[in-house]
């Protein structure tokens, strides 16, 4: 079976900067531990990176969340340190999901596609759909504790929520 990991923004600004929460700093170790052993199963993994520039608060979103970062080229954008040492292609993404990700996976026509990252409730959820969208038969999964969103409530809200768009949780 053709298998791939998908791991979301997994940086720094998310897991103990700006935007850091202790959620998303205990399940670093889980996440880093999934990517590996994809890695050592000889299977696939890619990561999306939240991408913005210096302009950012004067964005949509920047409007709506007027908390600068991901910011490129600063150390808040890198991955975390467990994570930035594993192969895989980058993806940049100015917005919550990756459209050019999503074409990726459906072009290597993946039997399985799993997610972890950050946050639950925003990116994963966008990352998830659009997956679910560009490979309808494809087994599309969330791994609940390699994922931590903006509050534990907000995590597993979105988990329900892409339970019912026939995304599996596990």
């Amino acid at each position: 079976m053709k298998r791939l990991l998908v791991v979301v923004d997994m940086q720094k600004d998310f897991i103990d900067g700006s935007l850091g929460t202790k959620e998303a700093q205990a399940m670093v170790p889980k996440a880093a531990a999934r990517a590996r052993e994809y890695v050592e199963q000889g299977d696939e993994v890619i990561f999306t990176m939240d991408t913005h520039d210096e302009h950012y608060l004067d964005t949509q979103e920047g409007k709506k969340l007027p908390v600068l970062h991901c910011q490129k080229g600063t150390e808040g954008w890198e991955l975390c340190a467990e994570l930035s040492q594993i192969p895989g292609r980058r993806f940049k993404k100015e917005t919550f999901g990756s459209l050019e990700c999503a074409e990726y996976a459906r072009k290597g026509a993946y039997e399985e596609v799993e997610l972890v990252g950050l946050c639950t409730d925003i990116c994963v959820i966008s990352n998830a759909l659009l997956l679910k969208a560009a490979l309808p038969q494809a087994r599309i999964r969330v791994k609940a504790d390699c994922c931590a969103g903006v509050t534990p409530k907000s995590h597993e809200i979105a988990l329900k929520a892409m339970e019912m768009c026939q995304i599996e949780i596990i």
